[in-house]
């Protein structure tokens, strides 16, 4: 690997009270006693991290290492993914004013504290992103070449096509960005010996069909691509609802031009609130975004294996010679051979409910423990991978967030208990964990009993049948969802205040500086910042023109066509993205866990346009894709950041597979809406839209029948609001909570946010998808990272995304090889999910009368 370390700001050659080159430094003498083992334990390091930051602290005086570390301590004392250990140190070497008064006493200490400020300055502050991202660039290797587009191109086609294609099935087939990755890499070697050396000089710059050894950073634009193209557009939902007979029966919304309008600019809405927040979201080092430590991971494994020959040391003595390649060979060939037995042969391994199995018929068992209707209570629930990963990866999220990520669910299943054994809000008579809607006989809702023929509520028809009804779980997620947005904002304001304020000025002053041509950055720590330095940036107009089109295009496709919507929805929705998009990324950066705006977006707009389904979509699908494309995108962003790519070939890699794939999904939606009995019971290859009618019913709920009736002065669920003061409590609780006890590690690792994350995973999952993610979380971030650094920091990541190919390609195989002609096995380890309560959907707890309802009577309501 070409390159060279770059020297920290303000570092000099003198050593500053560090002896010359030719003797040893009291620390190094009593590191090489204690042993490097000890040495990586106490400052979290690898010993080849180590070795490099040890070379690059003799260029500190001590006057540099206080600096750097009054810098540090600001940026990461209460940063949980910091070491508290390494904190500690931090403040005791701040706060003896003796260290700098007679530094000749204190040789150790400084020492230690310049290799720490080494490792940050010249590395990461976090061991997990120093175990896949290089602090070295060689920006001659070539990046934007022929053959990298065209692969990223045909990937973005090929996901694109497959996810928009089964989106309506049930279960869907959904390609993660992982498969094109893994697929590219074979491709791109097969083309470098191929491909004849011929090309063509365009502005100054050759562009071959060879230029040369397929590298990581083509590999890393080409995962972009696909990545990017990997969502089917939000808006097509609106197209299902608005087009099928079985919904509103809108035949005007088959148009081309309407769908690709409002398609393109839901697509490209978020890329210039992504741009815009780059100060906040993609420079700072403390936006980590675990998910993109795996994809770089998977890239290494391929690319870096000159590094790869270092033996390391694992569990019982045993040493691990394997290179990532191999390891990551390995492990995909043995989950994608393992994932056959839950996804096909004995689908009772997914669903492990074997404490139902005792008394399939007893509703309280099934209740408490189900694993496909019930709390899903169960120390083993499940032996599927692809279950254990459904909410948080354990291996790529870390431990405090996959904790606090079930603490939360955990405690609020007790809730979700109370309120279904004391029939609060009726929820007695439901299944206690259902998404779905229910009236007030327990049947599933009947939304076109209150709608007329253009799909606007009829208020005589609702009086004459019923209101709406939530499960006990539904409830819980409602109350909570509320409480996260409140607890966002509050969270944001008392433990971010100091790096939004300092990506303001950031902004600023880059608009002031501009003219002048200066485009330094503040965060001079970070050492990939400094490297970003030799690539020209994408100015912040660039940004601005895809917003204003974006903006423009989706007025237009509102405005031409009877949607009954006001053009301004747009507008709402950049609007409810800039309160809460620097918030929620940096939750996100920083935790890998991703706030939703959806249910907020809803309630919104369903109070403006009540009575109004169509428009009370497009305000949710404006109010909740702007933020949510923003920090995708933004994730993006930082994947190119960490591989040093040129910020203009990321934009333009960026928008044009975003074009295109926008294209193949409109096209696939043409022909699906024409297939016979497509969205029913009784529709092919499985196409029943299970996300459709979600969606359809979200719209009447929150659209048709509108959250003042449900939500407003004595509504039935008025009392769920209580969730925005709870949300601002117990936020400001930790805060006050952490101020008294600062060094506390329970408070310390506390994150109220994510544990309110964890409470919206009910209806109709359980904690069978969340409580398995903890044991492996804690194997690998607690007792692997601790003891085993080199092993952990090798092949962590490595082996999340091993798993996560094999088992998206497992599942392609397995569909288009069996289930496609309906090849199924049947016997008793696949037949047993359908037995019992629990497998029947669950039984309530209270039965009604023949011909009684539960709730207010009729006439009661309006």
């Amino acid at each position: 690997m070409s390159g060279t370390v770059e020297k920290s700001p303000g570092s000099s050659d003198s050593a500053g009270g560090v002896l010359g080159d030719d003797k040893k430094s009291p620390l190094i003498l009593s590191f090489e006693e204690r042993g490097i083992g000890e040495v990586t334990d106490v400052l979290n390091a690898t010993e080849k991290d180590l070795a490099e930051a040890n070379e690059i602290a003799g260029r500190f005086t001590l006057e540099d290492a206080r600096r750097i570390m009054q810098q540090v301590h600001k940026q990461h004392a209460r940063d949980p993914n910091f070491p508290i250990t390494i904190i500690d140190k931090i403040e005791d070497f701040l706060g003896n004013d003796d260290i700098f008064e007679h530094p000749e006493n204190y040789q150790e200490i400084i020492q230690e504290m310049k290799i720490e400020a080494a490792l940050i300055t010249n590395n990461s502050p976090y061991a997990e992103v120093r175990s896949v991202v290089d602090n070295h660039d060689d920006p001659t290797l070539p990046v934007s070449t022929i053959r990298a587009w065209a692969m990223g191109i045909f990937f973005a086609c090929c996901i694109s096509f497959i996810n928009s294609f089964f989106d309506v099935r049930l279960p869907s087939i959904y390609v993660t960005t992982t498969v094109p990755q893994l697929l590219a890499y074979p491709l791109g070697k097969f083309l470098e010996r191929v491909l004849p050396d011929v090309g063509f000089t365009m502005f100054g710059v050759r562009h071959s069909l060879n230029p040369g050894p397929f590298n990581k950073k083509e590999h890393m634009l080409i995962t972009i691509m696909s990545n990017v193209a990997k969502s089917t557009p939000y808006t097509n939902y609106i197209v299902w609802i608005q087009y099928l007979p079985t919904y509103f029966d809108q035949p005007w919304a088959i148009s081309i031009g309407y769908q690709l309008l409002i398609a393109l600019s839901t697509n490209f809405i978020g890329y210039g609130l992504a741009g815009l927040c780059r100060r906040f979201l993609v420079y700072p080092a403390y936006c980590v975004w675990p998910s993109s430590l795996v994809t770089i991971a998977l890239n290494s494994a391929f690319h870096d294996q000159a590094s790869e020959a270092a033996v390391v040391a694992g569990p019982f003595n045993t040493l691990w010679r394997s290179t990532r390649l191999k390891f990551f060979m390995w492990t995909f060939v043995a989950m994608f051979a393992y994932f056959w037995l839950p996804n096909y042969l004995f689908a009772a391994l997914s669903y492990f409910s074997w404490i139902t199995w005792i008394a399939p018929n007893n509703p309280d068992l099934a209740t408490i423990t189900g694993g496909q209707s019930g709390l899903g209570l169960n120390p083993i629930p499940t032996f599927d991978w692809n279950i254990i990963t459904f909410n948080v990866d354990p291996l790529m999220v870390p431990f405090f967030s996959t904790f606090n990520y079930f603490l939360g669910m955990f405690v609020s299943m007790f809730v979700i208990i109370i309120f279904y054994y004391t029939n609060a809000f009726e929820s007695g008579y439901l299944p206690v964990n259902s998404n779905k809607p229910f009236d007030h006989f327990g049947e599933r809702y009947k939304v076109k009993s209150i709608i007329d023929e253009f799909g606007i509520f009829d208020a005589e028809k609702y009086k004459a049948y019923s209101p709406p009804f939530l499960s006990a779980g539904n409830i819980v997620v409602y109350l909570f969802f509320f409480a996260m947005y409140s607890a966002t904002v509050t969270y944001g304001i008392l433990y971010h205040r100091h790096e939004i304020m300092m990506g303001l000025r950031d902004l600023w002053q880059g608009i002031k500086t501009r003219r002048s041509g200066d485009n330094t950055q503040k965060s001079d720590l970070d050492v990939h910042n400094r490297l970003m330095k030799a690539y020209k940036e994408v100015p912040e107009w660039w940004y601005m023109i895809c917003l204003a089109i974006a903006l423009a295009v989706g007025m237009v496709g509102i405005a031409c066509w009877p949607t009954n919507t006001t053009p301004a929805v747009v507008l709402y929705g950049i609007v409810l993205c800039l309160v809460f998009v620097v918030p929620i990324g940096i939750i996100n950066a920083m935790t890998g866990v991703q706030v939703t705006l959806n249910v907020l977006a809803e309630f919104i707009g369903g109070v403006w346009v009540e009575g109004n389904a169509i428009a009370m979509c497009f305000f949710k699908s404006y109010g909740y894709v702007t933020c949510a494309h923003a920090l995708s995108f933004s994730n993006d962003l930082k994947l190119a950041h960490y591989l040093k790519i040129a910020p203009r070939f990321t934009f333009w890699a960026q928008m044009v597979p975003t074009l295109i794939s926008t294209f193949i999904s409109i096209g696939v939606l043409q022909y699906q809406v024409h297939i016979k009995d497509i969205c029913t019971s009784t529709a092919p290859f499985r196409f029943t839209c299970p996300g459709v009618n979600t969606f359809f019913t979200a719209a009447v709920f929150w659209g048709t029948v509108g959250p003042r009736k449900i939500w407003g002065v004595g509504g039935q669920y008025a009392l769920t609001l209580v969730g925005f003061p709870l949300g601002v409590i117990l936020v400001v609780g930790f805060y006050l909570l952490s101020l008294k006890w600062p060094k506390n590690a329970i408070i310390r690792n506390a994150h109220p946010v994510v544990m309110m994350g964890g409470a919206l995973s009910w209806a109709p999952y359980n904690l069978a998808y969340m409580w398995p993610a903890v044991p492996v979380a804690a194997v690998s971030w607690l007792w692997l990272k601790k003891r085993f650094l080199g092993l952990w920091s090798k092949y962590n990541f490595v082996l999340s995304a091993s798993w996560s190919c094999a088992i998206a390609i497992s599942g392609i195989v397995i569909f288009f090889a069996l289930q496609v002609s309906d090849i199924e096995v049947d016997w008793w380890g696949n037949s047993v999910l359908n037995d019992g309560c629990d497998g029947e959907g669950g039984c309530p707890r209270l039965v009604l009368n023949d011909g009684d309802y539960f709730g207010p009577r009729l006439g009661e309501f309006s």
